[in-house]
């Protein structure tokens, strides 16, 4: 006779999802016995969810390259496993995004990701992805910190399913080659008509564009540093020196094309660095995607951008006829819109970018071939691809942000209630025009410029983004933020 389980715990304090997953500090608030218990929960849900759609009851397990996990992953594989589902728990780190992918490809209920994404070294996570190949929305994850919160009533231990290894490497890689014109980016760059440089940051990225275009890159700390070089895998300008300094030193001795892609942790986020040196967030990349993909690859469909994108990705958007949408920040609203409409791209200001032709998901991997297949088919530098973007368009702003660390939850508090009570009337000298408030308060200015201030789902950080005529009017808005904030 069949023992009974034991009683789920009421957790404390309560595992709370964010934008993307569960996330928390490695022993403090990530810990095994917590794995244990979040991950066979997750694995109900998401059989509740899309079970009726799927061909079994499979849950894909992966991880990244973060401090112990793979062995958070062993304990996350393990705990399903017990619950009676069949698990694929996966040979090696990959990226975010792969594992997205084989869920879809294979049919499985979902994927339970352990990466902590752009993180600080301390952090480690949960990702929760769907049947359909992404994010799970946040009805689904409430619905798993449901259940944690609820003592399950006793039952008899069920059947516990399979538990096999996978390499998801070698046909995720295939899958991608057959997205862009493969053979023409490998031969530009076999013939020295481009030099590809990547920085990987220690993450899941790392040998990926290697495998994918079969032809010699310049990658760049492909080790494994669970300390990140004493800094974050976030793919901003402070943490690439190194990049800088090896692209520079390439410009001066080659007259050839070259470009740095930068990845975050696990491989959903992008940045890029042209052959001049300027950094190029997905602010920039996105309007030069939707122009390549619907210039030179025909792509039809809406432009989905967050509250926080660049004005001028539905100025480009315009240019070529698609309609714009715009969510809340997290790609788990663009991973709605997309699984409802029509959609060429979609993407986020923070690096993560999805296209309507893959899965909903951001692809770091693929952002970057579609982005080498613009410069080799237009045969131009994508720093130089970008300014005749902004010349058609007759929009020459710039842009920043500024993440404010808060010393607690109360200071946190305040500022929400200042904003929600006392609306700004005035920012830095210029007029308040209107406020838009689906995903913190973005203040539109008498003179274009916008302003937006919100609070991180995943850190104690307050984030406030600026758009301006000129980088010194950017500045200046932003350094009027924090002072705002530093007195309420």
């Amino acid at each position: 006779m069949s023992s009974p389980t034991s009683v789920l715990p009421v957790l404390d304090p309560p595992i709370k999802f964010g934008t993307d997953g569960w996330r928390g500090e490695i022993a403090a608030d990530f810990t095994f016995d917590r794995v244990a218990k979040v991950a066979p929960v997750a694995a109900r849900v998401l059989e509740r969810v899309y079970g009726s759609t799927t061909a079994h009851r499979t849950i894909i397990v992966g991880y990244d390259r973060r401090f112990m996990a793979e062995q958070f992953a062993q304990v996350a594989a393990q705990s399903i496993q017990n619950a009676g589902f069949d698990v694929r728990l996966s040979q090696t780190y990959a990226p975010t995004p792969a594992f997205s992918w084989v869920a879809n490809q294979q049919q499985a209920l979902g994927a339970i990701v352990m990466t902590a994404s752009h993180n600080p070294a301390p952090y480690l996570g949960l990702k929760v992805k769907g049947a359909f190949g992404g994010s799970v929305p946040p009805e689904v994850t409430k619905q798993i910190e449901a259940l944690l919160e609820t003592p399950p009533e006793t039952a008899p231990a069920p059947t516990p399913g399979t538990l096999e290894r996978f390499d998801l490497w070698p046909d995720y890689c295939k899958m991608l080659r057959e997205k862009v014109d493969i053979d023409a980016i490998a031969r530009a760059i076999t013939a020295g008509e481009l030099t590809v440089f990547a920085d990987v940051m220690h993450g899941a990225a790392a040998s990926g564009l290697a495998q994918i275009l079969q032809v010699p890159i310049r990658e760049i700390n492909g080790d494994r540093d669970p300390l990140f070089d004493g800094g974050a895998p976030e793919p901003l300008p402070r943490y690439l020196s190194q990049l800088f300094r090896l692209m520079r030193t390439h410009r001066r001795s080659h007259n050839s094309l070259s470009v740095g892609f930068v990845f975050d942790g696990d491989a959903d986020r992008i940045a890029a660095v042209d052959g001049d040196g300027n950094f190029l967030s997905s602010q920039s990349l996105i309007p030069i995607l939707i122009e390549h993909l619907a210039q030179r690859r025909g792509f039809s469909g809406a432009v989905i951008k967050t509250v926080s994108g660049s004005d001028l990705i539905p100025k480009i958007a315009k240019l070529y006829d698609l309609p714009i949408m715009e969510t809340p920040i997290g790609f788990k609203y663009i991973a709605d819109r997309m699984l409802e409409n029509r959609v060429a791209i979609g993407g986020e200001e923070s690096g993560g970018i999805g296209y309507g032709t893959h899965i909903p998901e951001r692809d770091a991997l693929l952002s970057a071939l579609y982005l080498l297949e613009a410069i080799v088919k237009s045969g131009s530098d994508l720093g130089n691809l970008y300014t005749q973007l902004q010349d058609r368009t007759e929009f020459h702003y710039r842009y920043d942000r500024l993440d404010l660390p808060l010393t607690s939850l109360a200071v946190r508090d305040r500022l929400r209630e200042q904003l929600s009570s006392q609306p700004l009337k005035e920012i830095a000298g210029h007029s308040v025009m209107d406020c838009l408030s689906i995903d913190g308060y973005k203040f539109r200015l008498a003179d274009g410029r916008w302003l937006l201030i919100r609070f991180s789902g995943t850190e104690p950080v307050l984030r406030l983004y600026c758009e301006a005529p000129t980088m010194k009017e950017v500045r200046e808005t932003l350094a009027w933020a924090k002072e705002w904030a530093s007195h309420v």
